[in-house]
């Protein structure tokens, strides 16, 4: 009875192998969804993060002008949630997944739990809740591209150019949306505390340092250069207008635009180095497609 098991497990071992090996060169080459794409899904979904978080903070501050903008922010971010849905159940069955089904219900379960509950956090409060809902983003956008856009591209400057488009950049509008956040708080109430002082000098701090290091590794473009501008212009505006000696002499609603004019500054230099790597993969790969501009 023993000699028929050994040599028929053999025989059992290698279909099962075969099975195996398509399952998962299958489940790693389908790709209704592309790593760009995925990128792309979750950049908007930080820009949707961040605005809500800086409306937040001047909303809870006392400024009631921001109630409508909140709730119309909230269905733009449910919608990308949606789509990137499809995508999730896609990497789910990927041998190593960026993202899974699991974890992207999750944070949308956290996500309902913040809106439900908003009215009755504090300022302090809303924005810690909403930057690790973003934090937990920026884990997924470095995630895809390392593991989905980098190994697509050739030649040693694909590191950089994938660092720059799904870490550094994204990290850097993550400064500004929390100094966009925190400084709103500022404005809206008229006066700084000192631990606002103290982070906002973090924030400003930290934003100078990643970009010098996005410019440095990124050939210069159009979009790069005028992003720095609008960042240096955004940082002055806070030592200036909301710590300067003077004091706070800047309303909600100017520091606002000003601060998203920054923000969105980076966000269109995060577009045009996507649309750079698009340009650059295989052209025979049938998921990939440049982004969108804007």
């Amino acid at each position: 009875m023993m000699n028929w098991i050994v040599y028929l497990l053999p025989a059992l071992a290698l279909p099962a192998a075969i099975f195996f090996l398509w399952h998962r060169r299958r489940a790693g080459n389908a790709s209704p969804a592309h790593g760009l794409e995925a990128c792309r899904l979750l950049l908007a979904l930080l820009a949707g993060f961040q605005q809500h978080r800086g409306m937040s903070s001047a909303w809870l501050a006392g400024d009631r002008s921001f109630a409508s903008r909140l709730d119309g922010k909230a269905g733009e971010i449910g919608a990308l949630l949606q789509a990137l849905r499809p995508l999730a159940r896609h990497e789910s069955d990927r041998p190593h997944p960026c993202l899974t089904v699991n974890e992207l219900a999750l944070f949308a379960h956290r996500w309902s739990s913040l809106r439900e509950t908003l009215a009755g956090r504090s300022v302090d409060q809303s924005i810690a809740e909403h930057s690790q809902l973003v934090e937990q983003l920026l884990r997924w956008l470095a995630a895809f591209g390392e593991a989905r856009v980098e190994p697509l591209l050739a030649g040693r400057d694909a590191h950089a150019a994938v660092r720059n488009y799904a870490a550094r950049l994204p990290a850097l509008t993550e400064c500004l949306g929390q100094a966009r956040a925190v400084g709103l708080g500022v404005a809206t109430r008229g006066r700084c505390l000192a631990v606002a002082r103290v982070r906002l000098m973090f924030l400003i701090a930290r934003a100078e340092t990643l970009l010098d290091q996005a410019v440095a590794g990124s050939p210069p473009c159009r979009h790069g250069e005028r992003a720095g501008l609008a960042v240096r212009h955004m940082l002055q505006l806070v030592r200036q207008r909301l710590l300067g000696a003077g004091g706070v002499d800047i309303g909600a609603e100017r520091y606002f635009a000003d601060a998203t004019l920054a923000v969105d500054a980076v966000f269109a230099w995060i577009s045009e180095s996507g649309r750079q790597l698009a340009a650059a993969a295989p052209a025979a790969d049938p998921g990939l497609r440049p982004l969108p501009a804007g």
